[in-house]
């Protein structure tokens, strides 16, 4: 599997552990930063990582942050993209088996290293139900594409 990879400074070093894992696993990884602790906006590493998704060149994609939050807010405004901030297990279990998520967020100012490596694992390796939770994610897509504003 194709992964895209992106963190701040504040998700650095989760992120390189993040790395190593999925490339112990055979994973082919693209990491579009940060590459160092020094700040960056997280919003361009969201974007570069959701639009790598979004557009085919990676299979799915992992963001880290202080909190993920701000990586998720922002990978979602990406057409195509069901970003999923999760902190355990069976969080990240459910967007994918429900949500068919795309794009994990975690927080590594919330969320321990090894604790991120199991959510990780869990993300990648639970596929979509489909069913009942195929019409539900229709309705994400037919949102997206059918928002005019208010």
């Amino acid at each position: 599997m194709v992964i895209a990879v992106g963190s701040d400074h504040a998700g650095y070093d989760a992120k390189q552990e993040v790395t190593r894992m999925l490339r112990e696993h055979g994973h082919e990884v693209r990491d579009l930063g940060a590459h160092s602790r020094e700040s960056v906006d997280y919003p361009d590493i969201a974007v570069a990582v959701s639009e790598c998704v979004a557009r085919g060149e990676a299979d799915r994609g992992i963001l880290v942050c202080g909190t993920g939050i701000g990586m998720s807010i922002t990978a979602n405004k990406v057409r195509g993209i069901r970003a999923a901030l999760c902190h355990d297990e069976f969080t990240a279990h459910a967007a994918r088996e429900h949500n068919d998520a795309n794009v994990l967020a975690v927080g590594a100012r919330t969320t321990a290293v090894h604790a991120i490596l199991r959510i990780v694992d869990m993300f990648l390796t639970t596929e979509f139900a489909g069913g009942r939770h195929a019409a539900r994610v229709q309705k994400i897509a037919d949102a997206e594409s059918n928002y005019r504003g208010c």
